[in-house]
């Protein structure tokens, strides 16, 4: 833990505009956890870095890990969160297309959409590269 907040007050605060990063960081000493969610390294002692969006109700809705010399990008993190946010809050009336950020057009799932996404994303949700 000691490390995440060194990261965070010397590097992240740097790169994110605010306090770093807006959620805590999880530290598993002993892999408790990391053994939970099958990320745990038992030769080495360590878990497998990792990021997991879970629900309210405790339902893993995302995860990601990559190996140490492969860099994440918390704006990706951010931007899923937020649309995993957006589509619960909606009851699953709204879909978030790939690249899909807060402010941008949602598709409505349903039959009329079946087929016909590529008309939606052509016209009105080509995302910024």
């Amino acid at each position: 833990m000691f490390v995440h907040k060194m990261w965070n007050d010397e590097e992240l605060v740097k790169m994110i505009k605010g306090d770093g990063i807006p959620f805590p960081m999880l530290s598993d000493p002993g892999g408790k956890i990391g053994s939970v969610y099958g990320v745990y390294d038992e030769n080495i002692g360590v878990d497998i870095r990792g990021r997991f969006i879970i629900d309210p109700d405790g339902i893993i809705q995302s995860y990601e890990m990559l190996i140490p010399p492969v860099g994440r990008n918390i704006n990706e993190a951010l931007r899923q969160l937020q649309a995993f946010q957006l589509v619960r809050a909606s009851g699953g009336s709204e879909a978030t297309p790939s690249g899909w950020k807060p402010g941008k057009k949602t598709l409505k799932p349903g039959p009329d959409l079946v087929g016909n996404v590529w008309k939606e994303w052509t016209t009105d949700l080509a995302f910024d590269e």
